[in-house]
């Protein structure tokens, strides 16, 4: 994963802040217990101009999980997709990673998070793809995790909580050091999950099958895209808790998320997946997925918001202007 590159500013607040002057106090609360939610969401440069992917349904998550967590961002879902959008814009990005981050701030360390004031951030970066530049084509290996995800009404996971990606971490560490690229955790009861920070589609006889939302996953926006696509494909999606063993007789995995967007896997424990490579239910999904993100083809959800049509409108109005002038 490369070094994240620094940008001229973010979005703090309302405000846009130089890159240097995005620091915090030590004694901010989210550093000592992890109160923070937040959003991982793309801009793709398309062949219309720069696009970000389920804008909407992003900045709804967010302020869902800060209200499960009681967090009062002062913004609604449009507050914050017009501050993702600025600061886009204020970067001159024409592709980037979007992560806007509420938490909880400094006044006063202890359990209790509530008289500690919610900051909003957004920060952009560049990203490319997050397993690997040949993972969307050659697939990855991964290992199931002994790390199983927590019990539901243990935690939220419907939230995108901080705090719940130490249970990633823990999930993503074991994998690399043991020579995989990432795992898959098991719900408490020996169910498939997810990955560290990935939905997770097993295909089997033609008909994919994807853990409920019962199973500790988050309800990942690519993965309900996902569902869509393949959908109005002809395919049959079954939302099902699966056994483990359901994994090595798949005929397909894939992974599913903002980062990897779906990325197939070719091993599970050293046992090959299928044949071993991206299987023709997977590559379907992924070109269909590509050529509405990338403008190669109609976005017929409305999934895409343009960044700078505002800018493309203000020009063309000028020179409407001129032209009517002459």
């Amino acid at each position: 994963m490369a070094a994240l590159e620094p940008t001229k500013v973010l979005w703090h607040n309302g405000k846009l802040v130089p890159w240097a002057e995005a620091t915090v106090h030590v004694g901010t609360h989210v550093l000592h217990y992890g109160s923070s939610v937040f959003e991982g969401i793309r801009c793709y440069k398309t062949e219309k101009g720069s696009a970000v992917f389920r804008l909407d349904e992003h900045s709804r998550r967010l302020v869902d999980s800060a209200k499960i967590y009681r967090m009062d961002t002062g913004q609604d879902a449009a507050g914050i997709a017009a501050a993702c959008l600025e600061t886009i814009r204020a970067n001159e990005m024409e592709h980037c990673y979007i992560r806007p981050i509420a938490f909880r701030g400094y006044h006063s360390l202890g359990v209790n998070p509530m008289p500690c004031p919610v900051e909003l951030w957004v920060m952009v970066w560049k990203w490319g793809a997050y397993l690997g530049e040949t993972a969307l084509e050659e697939g990855v290996d991964v290992k199931v995790s002994t790390w199983n995800r927590a019990a539901p009404n243990t935690m939220p996971f419907m939230a995108k909580a901080g705090s719940n990606y130490m249970s990633s971490a823990l999930i993503k560490m074991e994998a690399l050091e043991e020579g995989y690229s990432e795992a898959i955790a098991l719900t408490t009861d020996g169910f498939v999950s997810e990955g560290s920070g990935e939905n997770i589609f097993v295909v089997r006889d033609d008909v994919i099958f994807t853990p409920p939302v019962h199973s500790s996953i988050l309800p990942g926006i690519t993965r309900d895209s996902v569902i869509t696509l393949a959908r109005d494909l002809g395919f049959e999606v079954r939302q099902t808790p699966l056994p483990r063993e359901t994994l090595y007789i798949a005929d397909e995995v894939f992974f599913t998320g903002t980062a990897v967007e779906i990325t197939p896997v070719r091993s599970i424990d050293r046992i090959k997946v299928g044949e071993g490579q991206r299987g023709p239910v997977t590559e379907q999904l992924q070109r269909h997925f590509f050529d509405i993100v990338k403008g190669r083809s109609e976005d017929p959800y409305g999934w895409l918001t343009p960044v700078y049509a505002q800018e493309a409108d203000a020009e063309e109005a000028s020179f409407a202007g001129e032209a009517s002038s002459v």
